[in-house]
């Protein structure tokens, strides 16, 4: 319901390089209340970051102020732009407000979504925050200076502002259209490799929108970085799957591969085409409540659906050529997706049921969800289980932790009770550490190792051996490359380094280690292959992909933030890998996902969805 006006005294800043103050004047001087100012770096010649002059801009808030404003340098703004951001502050005067979402974006999408269903209105997702033109109310602007100076630690600018915001449960809503433009000028920051940026829907007039009821919608489909994908709530969390598996899970994969067949080839390569079809079907599943959304709306937003997606791919006249035979393909494949029936896929009466235990709850939830996927009914049982809740399962899925003995006493106890017909160890393989160099087969562990990291993952194997054997119960172990992927587990090198290239450190690379990960998705195939398989085989090597230092720092640069190197000839690096010839064979499975798109899941949720969420009231 809108809330009453309430009054307002705005006051606000521009964040400026020195190379742009002609620019940043013309953004203050466009105000006819010559409430802005333009604050600049305070040290130009250093590194290119925007953390610096936030500090500046955010720590101008004028002493009366309800609320402040914050411009970035880069930036045009629709007519009527300043008395709009009045309107807004005396009608939402507790949230945050942002009148920029960029094409390239998970909030675009939000943005596309807003559009076609007729919301002037919307809550971001767990993404940084469109800080192009941001509002805060004055006392959490206030607040901002002493929050990034203790918790910046070198993150993006955008990022450090949605950790601070979620810090205070403080919700982002941005207006649709977009009232700014991202101007179509070099970053400053070192930003351009991220290609031509441009607002999802732009408006050159602000005018008074006819609501301030703002959605937070429950599923969005998005196009980013080639990909089609969905993001998916689940109360305060979001999961982040392939678009193609939303339609799957919601029985409408089908509907949108025989609708896409009849559209025929189209003139864009067939890997965008498939892209663009699927987020154009998915969309219309997710709209196919609302009233039939504006012909021309529907062109404007589905037209920067592949400049937004492909905008580091391509430049912005191959963009620009692109755009309106995408714009018509997404327009046909909204059509049929509103035309779809939905018939959610529940597992057949007869599949396997598992429980996954153990590590990261959100981690957990994930890996039982992919494992529904391949027709388990999988289920995550949080915390330390009892019999009761492994009652009837007869298979447990542990994610190990030498770090969490007790809890793994706790689940073999609770599956011994409840008459467990089959015990999977996710273990890890750290427990090789200290091998020799060359591929390690699973059969090199003829008893404790030296080392106490694998000793202690040994350890945690035997306790499960040790059960199975009291129990009569067969035990399998599969010692897992590094997880790779969103709420990946802490502490191995992917993790560690996404977070020194986020933060702005060096990466210290020995050329003489290897490294080896497992995609989210594989680990599921992979345990999904061993249930469907007699446990015969007691231990399975799984990985993915192996990579030399140069090659795992280029594929985190990549994904997250490019980084600067440094060398390190330390003795005793390791370069041991995992063979994985044995799974293979045995049963057929090979590595399928894409890692790259792992590890770019991962960067993302690390930068954003890591630090947590907030419910909107």
């Amino acid at each position: 319901m809108d809330s009453p006006r309430r009054p307002v005294t705005l006051s606000g800043a521009v964040m400026a390089h020195p190379k742009r103050l002609k620019e940043a004047r013309l953004l203050a001087e466009a105000d006819p209340e010559g409430r802005i100012r333009v604050t600049t770096d305070p040290e130009p010649e250093g590194r290119p970051t925007a953390l610096r002059t936030a500090l500046v801009s955010w720590g101008c808030v004028a002493p009366d102020a309800t609320h402040h404003l914050v411009l970035q340098d880069d930036v045009l703004l629709a007519d009527g732009f300043y008395e709009q951001v009045e309107r807004v502050a005396s009608r939402v005067p507790d949230e945050a407000v942002s009148f920029y979402a960029g094409w390239e974006a998970r909030n675009g999408a939000v943005a596309r979504l807003a559009a076609l269903t007729g919301s002037p209105w919307a809550y971001t997702l767990q993404e940084h925050v469109p800080c192009q033109a941001l509002m805060l109310p004055a006392d959490v602007a206030r607040g901002y200076v002493r929050f990034q100076e203790e918790h910046g630690e070198g993150w993006p600018y955008d990022v450090v502002m949605q950790q601070y915001l979620n810090s205070l449960g403080i919700p982002v809503r941005f207006t649709t259209p977009s009232t700014v433009q991202h101007d179509e000028v070099p970053s400053i920051a070192g930003n351009s490799y991220h290609g031509f940026r441009q607002a999802t829907l732009f408006a050159d007039r602000a005018e008074e929108p006819a609501t301030y009821d703002c959605p937070r919608f429950p599923v969005v489909p998005f196009y980013q970085y080639g990909d089609a994908r969905c993001a998916v709530r689940r109360g305060t969390e979001w999961e982040y799957l392939e678009t193609e598996r939303y339609l799957r899970r919601e029985g409408l994969l089908d509907q949108c591969r025989t609708a896409y067949a009849a559209a025929g080839p189209g003139a864009l390569p067939e890997r965008v085409t498939r892209a663009v079809w699927a987020t154009g079907f998915a969309l219309g599943v997710v709209t196919a409540g609302a009233p039939e959304p504006d012909p021309a709306v529907a062109a404007a937003v589905l037209e920067t659906l592949v400049p937004g997606g492909l905008c580091e791919e391509y430049t912005a006249a191959e963009l620009l050529a692109m755009a309106p035979v995408a714009r018509d393909l997404a327009l046909a494949a909204l059509a049929e997706g509103r035309r779809a029936e939905s018939r959610p896929v529940a597992p057949e009466p007869g599949a396997a049921r598992l429980a996954v235990t153990g590590g990261d709850a959100r981690f957990g939830g994930q890996l039982a969800r992919l494992l529904g996927d391949l027709g388990h009914r999988a289920e995550y049982v949080p915390g330390v289980p009892d019999a009761g809740d492994l009652d009837g399962v007869p298979c447990v899925v542990h994610l190990g932790s030498p770090a969490d003995a007790d809890l793994t006493d706790a689940v073999l106890t609770a599956a011994g009770k409840a008459g467990v017909a089959r015990f999977v160890l996710a273990g890890s393989a750290a427990v090789y550490r200290g091998s020799p160099e060359g591929p390690v087969p699973e059969t090199a562990l003829a008893g404790p190792p030296a080392d106490p990291v694998a000793l202690g993952w040994w350890q945690e194997e035997e306790r499960c051996r040790q059960w199975g054997e009291r129990t009569g119960t067969p035990v399998q172990v599969l010692r897992l490359a590094a997880p790779v992927g969103p709420h990946a587990p802490a502490g191995s090198a992917p993790v560690e380094w996404v977070h020194l290239a986020w933060t702005r450190h060096s990466l210290t690379l020995n050329e003489r280690r290897a490294h080896q990960i497992l995609d989210y998705r594989d680990m599921a195939d992979a345990i999904g292959a061993v249930l469907a398989a007699p446990a015969d085989r007691p231990v399975l090597n799984v990985a993915s992909a192996t990579y030399t230092e140069e090659e795992l720092a280029d594929l985190v640069s990549d994904v997250s933030r490019r980084t600067p190197r440094e060398e390190s000839r330390e003795p005793g690096a390791e370069r041991w890998t995992m063979s994985t010839d044995l799974i293979t064979a045995e049963l057929g499975w090979r590595p399928a996902a894409s890692v790259f798109e792992g590890m770019r899941a991962m960067a993302q949720w690390y930068a954003c969805d890591i630090h947590g969420d907030y419910d909107v009231p």
